[in-house]
């Protein structure tokens, strides 16, 4: 094993990203036998361990994979924060085809660069990896969640964290229209992965008119036949007249040109980091009338739910727990008019008091 630093972007640079988000640590880890390329960023450790899943990603740069793994666990640190656990935020990627670079060893010899965190960094599945490569890693280390509940684990937590983006979802209809009936409601859903799949159940159960899109055409057809929804062609969906929107594939699509194009009233998904730019797309989307449930917020069930098998896994506490995203999301509303600012800086605004007082609290011995 080996450490090793990126191919684009100097010392200089990565120290100045590093500083911006104010992150704690960058691990780069390489091994040419299994061909693993990985980067661990621990973000903040205050409250606890830094968890956060591992995605598999074939970045087009060193640099956008970096650049992606400081945001991600920068958010994982909020998401954290504001749901009351006593977690740190950290992140990993692993860089190249998902269909083709995982492998058993790959993914075990990930599971040691994480052992040799020693507790301090905790991964789970994510983006392209599976509760049978978080198998594979906990055959390494004991420093992972996300397994399988024939282990004791809690399974995919995908259910979950569906079910605090509905919640989310909800408490926005609240505040807009004063009433989180979402029957009747024109709702696009982009991205129908394992969360999107979810979600969309809950919301044609609840009598929702549905609007799909996304890259896998045999998922497309299978909603439309099964749900009745209306299948959208690629960026499409960013100029239907519908109710509320919802963001549920990679994050970035909140950005100048999407949002001019954007009908809703209410923007509550499931996706990470979905504002391009938080300081400058947040006030638009306030300027543009549309509520916005903060990400890391209401995407926050899965790891609620991989908390839990921290701690000792209970499926149903997972779900209760989730439930409060609705009262929280309802709080922010209400903060972030009181102080006339956008949603998302009142979410992280409330996290990084929460870490503050916290780490006010451990200051003595």
């Amino acid at each position: 094993m080996s450490t090793t630093a990126a191919n684009q972007g100097t010392p200089s640079d990565i120290f100045s990203q590093l500083t911006t988000y104010d992150h704690e640590q960058l691990v780069f880890c390489q091994d040419n036998h299994t061909s693993l390329k990985a980067i661990i960023a621990i973000h903040n450790t205050v409250l606890g361990p830094g968890l956060g899943g591992t995605r598999v990603w074939n970045y087009a740069s060193d640099a956008e994979a970096i650049n992606d793994v400081l945001r991600l666990s920068r958010g994982m640190t909020y998401k954290a924060a504001i749901s009351g656990l006593n977690l740190g935020g950290a992140k990993a990627v692993i860089i190249g085809d998902a269909k083709t670079v995982k492998t058993e060893a790959l993914m075990r010899k990930f599971g040691r660069f994480v052992e040799n965190l020693h507790g301090k960094y905790i991964t789970a599945e994510d983006v392209n990896t599976t509760t049978k490569d978080m198998e594979y890693v906990n055959m390494e280390t004991k420093h992972v969640v996300g397994l399988p509940e024939s282990m004791g684990g809690g399974g995919d937590p995908s259910p979950v964290t569906a079910y605090g983006t509905y919640m989310g979802m909800k408490a926005s209809a609240q505040f807009v229209w004063g009433n989180d009936s979402l029957s009747g409601k024109k709702i696009a859903v982009q991205g129908i992965g394992k969360v999107g799949g979810h979600l969309i159940e809950r919301l044609h159960a609840e009598g929702a008119q549905l609007f799909i899109s996304d890259i896998n055409e045999d998922v497309l057809k299978h909603y439309s036949k099964e749900l009745g929804a209306t299948v959208v062609k690629g960026d499409e969906i960013y100029s239907l007249d519908v109710d509320v929107f919802a963001p549920c594939a990679l994050g970035a699509v909140l950005n100048t040109e999407n949002i001019s194009k954007l009908k809703c009233k209410v923007i509550a998904g499931a996706a990470n980091n979905q504002l391009a730019d938080e300081n400058v797309h947040g006030p638009m989307l306030v300027e543009k009338g549309i509520a916005y449930a903060p990400d890391f917020l209401i995407n926050a069930g899965g790891l609620i739910n991989v908390y839990q098998e921290h701690i000792g896994y209970n499926r149903e506490t997972a779900f209760r727990n989730t439930e409060h995203i609705y009262n929280v999301t309802l709080d922010i509303y209400k903060v972030a008019a009181s102080k006339n600012i956008h949603t998302q800086r009142a979410a992280i605004e409330l996290a990084e008091k929460r870490i503050a007082d916290m780490k006010s609290v451990k200051a003595t011995y």
